[in-house]
């Protein structure tokens, strides 16, 4: 453990990280009162997380190593998962975010599995699943003489349990669902999300193998195997199977792939079992009832005078080794199977955030080969000197208990004490608290439109190109507003050529790009690489199959990708096609018909940052020449019942718009809809996501000049907790004026 100065005061929090801090991570009373600040937070993690020192040495320095934790946090040079913050000192204890929990093949093992997802949901985790065990629909079930209604059936199951259960109060339930390619079932489950109305708590890939890519290879068949007897039952042309994955996947982003050979390749463990599924992002393989503890380090604070500091970096990749070590022996774990099993092979997940910042400090460009070097570089140093780390804790406290008969083993190599090190997670919230662009993504934006108070926004820019701006002198408040209506700085002349070079964002970069960056990364990582491959919206089926196949030739273990807008393009193609059937069914009412607008090649618009209780969410308005023409969202982690709801309410928007209804009549309906999980206070409280839509719409016509006449709905206590309607303060209480609930009743 090395010792690091500790500060007296946390550096300046954005006010994301200190809206975000509040939300979801400061402890609060039974009333909601918050009871911590932020400093406190983070002593509470810090000294809990010290503590198991103990457990190993009577007479180690707990209080030294507390105050290194708490300055390696406050300092914001490495942050634990979200669960680790939120949870480390408090009476739940479950500090990990990843399991993968067993589904195996009889009525009895598939309902624990779903009772053991509650469990883990509610006290904070998200699980990973492979249905690849269960036999498929229609198949013989010899115990009942009936018939096996498959995997997605239960899939369902699952599915309806997670939408019942709130993580830990703060985190909703996310899944992985996977499949194996040799499945009987697979093209049902290529397609099980294509109406996009089912399974929205899960995400979904499909377990690839090598033989089946070889058969993509040389277009051959290959065979399905019935898991029940494991025998062939049947085959399938591998490369239209394949082309099947890519389209649904152009379609609208799912379902992944997964190369389940390359984690067991990798499996540290392999004579303790085989690898069948990933946690939720796909970057943390884990064996049946393993779970792993996460963390980051943010690779913007290591840049001194435009050069890596490889001695400070060495010394925080030490410490939160020691750090996410010491959270197994803290965590209080949802099963005795999972304690047992994380106990058994300690796997920890140590991995980076704030990549992009890094870059643009040492002024490399993210798309370039400087960067993928470096990438390279990076990594096998943070990957080696963890291992060292782990090495020295396994001199000290000994090895993992499953040591023996595992890879580390067989090559003769000294004690280790965490089967796994290194895992690049997606960031998240952690990477807002940390002000830190996230894992190892481009930037978002450099500058985009934020709501500060009601019917009045502000511009906020990227805080190291406003530093370099003002210090090279380009700065000016019209240029940030005009760089967030484009929502890049690549088409700005106003910007210096290096300047723009350096702040690439991820829809700047080809496909070929991103995923030579997680390739990069993935060479001397031990787990795998949660990274989102762009697309712009007019790439092909056969740019994602380029992608794809490039992923797997450049050692990936895994690849998602997401074409801009694609999910609502296939809406409105489909609405399309309603409505000419329409037309036709009734050619006198023709004329009365409105009429939508087709879409140009090119639209204007700005990106509006709100922030909601389920996080930020962003907002993409788009014009034409007749006015508001289309919506995006995207909320700040993809998936979930957020995600989705707010991406429905885009849809119906650019629909209506595109329609001919009036920007203000949108506003009308959707202002003030309030849900469960408010954000913030007086002007600026935001009731729900729909509430958020309408503000940002409202905020985006007052700044472009429109008339807009909308009645402000009073809001003040969110939502009716019996119907959900709107509660308004009146009489010294909050009275719901829907279904007639009072609180003071």
């Amino acid at each position: 453990m090395k010792n690091v100065t500790t500060p007296t005061t946390i550096p300046a929090l954005s006010k994301n990280a200190a809206t975000v801090l509040e939300k979801r991570y400061l402890r609060r009373d039974t009333e909601g009162k918050v009871l911590e600040t932020p400093a406190d937070m983070f002593r509470r993690v810090a000294e809990t997380i010290a503590a198991p020192d103990r457990k190993f040495d009577k007479k180690a320095d707990v209080k030294s190593l507390a105050d290194t934790f708490y300055a390696m946090m406050t300092n914001f040079e490495f942050l634990p998962n979200s669960p680790t913050l939120m949870n480390a000192g408090r009476q739940l204890g479950q500090l990990s975010a990843c399991f993968v929990l067993p589904v195996g093949d009889s009525m009895e093992e598939i309902f624990d599995a779903v009772k053991f997802t509650a469990l883990i949901h509610k006290s904070g985790g998200g699980t990973g699943f492979s249905f690849s065990r269960l036999r498929p629909a229609n198949d013989v079930v010899s115990s009942t003489t009936g018939i096996s209604s498959g995997p997605l059936s239960f899939m369902r199951v699952f599915d309806i349990a997670t939408e019942t259960i709130k993580q830990g109060g703060t985190r909703r339930g996310a899944n992985m669902g996977i499949l194996r390619v040799d499945h009987p079932n697979i093209m049902e489950f290529i397609m099980c999300k294509a109406d996009q109305k089912h399974l929205n708590n899960f995400n979904i890939s499909v377990g690839i193998t090598e033989k089946f890519m070889q058969a993509v290879e040389r277009d051959e068949e290959y065979d399905l195997r019935n898991p029940r007897d494991g025998k062939a039952c049947g085959t399938h042309n591998a490369r239209k199977v394949f082309q099947r994955i890519v389209k649904q996947s152009w379609e609208n982003g799912e379902p992944g792939i997964i190369f389940l050979d390359r984690l067991n390749r990798d499996n540290p463990t392999p004579h303790i079992g085989e690898i069948e599924s990933t946690n939720p992002c796909g970057e943390q393989p884990l064996l049946p009832y393993e779970s792993c503890n996460l963390g980051s380090i943010n690779m913007g604070r290591f840049v001194k005078d435009g050069a890596i500091d490889w001695k400070k970096l060495r010394t925080v990749v030490q410490n939160s080794v020691h750090f996410l070590d010491n959270v197994i022996e803290a965590n209080n774990y949802p099963l005795k199977q999972i304690h047992d099993m994380t106990h058994a092979n300690r796997k920890i997940g140590l991995g980076l955030m704030g990549w992009a910042d890094m870059l643009i400090l040492l002024g490399i460009p993210y798309n370039s080969d400087e960067a993928v070097k470096l990438g390279k570089k990076l990594m096998k140093f943070i990957n080696d000197e963890g291992h060292l780390a782990s090495q020295e804790l396994g001199r000290k406290r000994g090895s993992f208990p499953n040591f023996k008969g595992s890879i580390f083993d067989k090559k003769g190599a000294p004690p280790q004490r965490n089967a796994t090190v290194t895992t690049i997670a997606p960031t998240g919230t952690i990477s807002i608290i940390a002000n830190a662009s996230s894992g190892v993504e481009p930037l978002f934006a450099v500058s985009y439109i934020r709501t500060v108070m009601d019917k009045n926004v502000m511009v906020e820019v990227n805080p190291i190109f406003e530093s370099i701006a003002k210090e090279r002198g380009f700065y000016s408040d019209e240029l940030m507003q005009k760089i967030a209506e484009h929502g890049t700085v690549q088409d700005i002349p106003e910007v210096p050529a290096d300047v723009r070079n350096a702040f690439v964002t991820a829809h700047d970069i080809s496909p070929d790009d991103h995923i030579q960056m997680q390739a990069a990364f993935q060479l001397h990582t031990d787990n795998a690489v949660s990274k989102t491959v762009n697309f712009p919206s007019s790439a092909t089926i056969e740019d994602v199959e380029k992608v794809y196949m490039l992923a797997y030739e450049s050692g990936c273990k895994g690849v998602t990708i997401y074409r801009d807008g694609s999910r609502d393009e296939q809406v409105l193609s489909t609405a399309k096609k309603e409505e000419h059937a329409a037309v036709a069914a009734t050619p006198v009412e023709e004329d009365k018909k409105a009429v939508k607008r087709e879409r140009p090649k090119a639209l204007k618009g700005q990106t509006h940052q709100m922030q909601t209780g389920c996080g930020p969410l962003y907002i993409t308005i788009n014009e034409d020449e007749n006015g508001l023409f289309e919506l995006f969202t995207t909320m700040g982690k993809a998936g979930g019942c957020a995600a989705s709801q707010s991406e429905a309410i885009g849809r119906m928007v650019s629909l209506a718009w595109r329609s001919g209804v009036q920007a203000r009549q949108v506003v009308k309906q959707l202002l003030g809809i309030s849900c469960h999980c408010p954000s913030g206070f007086g002007d600026n409280r935001v009731t729900s996501c729909a509430d958020a839509v309408a503000k940002a719409i409202q905020d985006h016509m007052v700044a472009g000049g429109y008339d807009i006449n909308t009645e402000k709905v009073k809001q003040e206590r969110g939502a009716c907790p019996e119907c959900g309607g709107v509660v308004e303060h009146e009489g010294g209480c909050s009275v719901c004026h829907v279904c007639g609930y009072s609180e003071c009743a």
